[in-house]
């Protein structure tokens, strides 16, 4: 069977002078499907059965936990918005999944169509394979975006993140910041709007406050309700109204104003653990991220000595604040930091990106701790913008070569001395 697939993909692979975008996409297919034929059998030559591609895929296997909860978390807030199903997570379980699938799946696929558009362009322009970098960035966009972002400016986030990010510098593994973050910060520098506030990260609603109503649209009401009543089960109600005291609030955006009195108003530590609260679509749930981020180690894939030392940077700056105490926000408990936003997303899937991180193991432990004690910093002084872990790391990936440079000359002045 797989030797008379492999013949007839052969058969049709189009020409690479006369049809360079098609046999770039026929590539990038045919190489994701079948492994090399040729390899090294002998020699000095390391050998694993992890190549780049299936690296990759393992990673985005990582962050599927973090998919499924921000799916059923984008209706459960939404839901939560009209005064519905908040016992838990599993009432209106239905209403809830396939909310949170039409609201995700077409982020997912404005951010892989658009990001791979932009991947199988500047191959055929290389004449090249399309190199598989975009496999982790097009599976990272959406679980750090809110789920109500304007596709248009997903797309326009994604093109230049990926044409100046990454293919001004040469394409995969020359990118000097992590291409995810930079979509991000694009999106939150030419529209901040659509992702500060708390009217972003709750979809579906006129607005997230008393006097908003609830909007569904043909696929709600037309599709899935006459499904939903065949079983017998709850539909959509078009044109409910938001509770009267509700606010989408994120509780970093709460933390900033009245610290964690304000947050623990709102939200209890175990919602914010669990990751029943607004937010990016794929950062709230920290077991889920927990999990995700012992795979990647266990596999050999992301660094911990990145993910210790951005913990050591955090607490340690955090106890700074406790001590100086100077506002409410200084004054949370170091421990609920974790808890709070994005912390454990970013130490998992973001700071530990191989290509902008520092490769040196002392390196790793100066990088680690330095976006820790700087992503603190941002989040609590910073009254424009209530988290920090997105700026810390794109200004440590401009210095990770740098951390690197002084590390590798320090081990060789050692070695130096020792030979005088």
């Amino acid at each position: 069977m797989k030797q008379t697939l492999l013949k007839f993909l052969k058969r049709i692979e189009p020409d690479k002078e006369k049809a360079p975008l098609l046999h770039t996409a026929y590539d990038a297919f045919f190489t994701f499907a079948f492994a090399p034929n040729t390899v090294t059998k002998e020699g000095v030559h390391i050998r694993d059965g992890m190549d780049l591609k299936r690296t990759m895929v393992m990673v985005v296997l990582a962050m599927q936990l973090c998919y499924i909860w921000g799916t059923l978390n984008i209706g459960h807030q939404h839901f939560a918005a009209l005064g519905k199903y908040q016992q838990h997570l599993l009432e209106g379980f239905h209403l809830k999944l396939f909310y949170g699938l039409v609201q995700i799946l077409p982020i997912w696929i404005v951010a892989h169509v658009v990001g791979l558009g932009v991947e199988f362009y500047f191959a055929a322009r290389k004449k090249h394979a399309v190199e598989e970098g975009y496999l982790v960035t097009g599976a990272l966009i959406p679980l750090i975006m809110p789920p109500d972002i304007p596709l248009w400016i997903l797309a326009f986030s994604i093109v230049f993140a990926v044409i100046i990010g990454k293919e001004a510098f040469g394409g995969t593994g020359m990118n000097v910041v992590n291409i995810a973050l930079l979509a991000r910060v694009f999106v939150f520098f030419a529209y901040p709007g659509t992702i500060s506030g708390d009217e972003v990260w709750v979809s579906g609603l006129t607005k997230a406050a008393p006097g908003g109503v609830a909007e569904y649209g043909w696929i709600h009401l037309n599709v899935l309700n006459p499904l939903f009543e065949n079983f017998g089960w709850a539909t959509f109600q078009a044109g409910q109204a938001v509770v009267d005291g509700y606010s989408g609030a994120t509780p970093m955006a709460l933390a900033a104003k009245g610290g964690w009195e304000a947050v623990t108003q709102h939200y209890t530590p175990g919602q914010m653990f669990w990751g029943l609260i607004p937010g990016s679509i794929g950062e709230t749930s920290k077991p889920f991220i927990i999990v995700g981020a012992l795979m990647l180690i266990a596999m050999g894939i992301a660094s911990w000595r990145i993910m210790v030392s951005m913990v050591l940077g955090m607490v340690a700056m955090a106890l700074v604040f406790n001590w100086w105490g100077f506002n409410a926000y200084m004054e949370i408990p170091w421990y609920y930091h974790f808890s709070m936003g994005s912390f454990l997303f970013a130490m998992a899937f973001m700071a530990t990106d191989p290509v902008t991180a520092a490769s040196t193991n002392r390196g790793k432990w100066i990088y680690g701790f330095l976006i820790g004690m700087i992503g603190l910093i941002i989040r609590v002084l910073n009254p424009a913008y209530p988290e920090g872990w997105m700026l810390a790391i794109l200004l440590l990936n401009v210095f990770a070569p740098l951390i690197d440079h002084f590390v590798l000359q320090s081990n060789i002045n050692k070695r130096m001395k020792h030979v005088q």
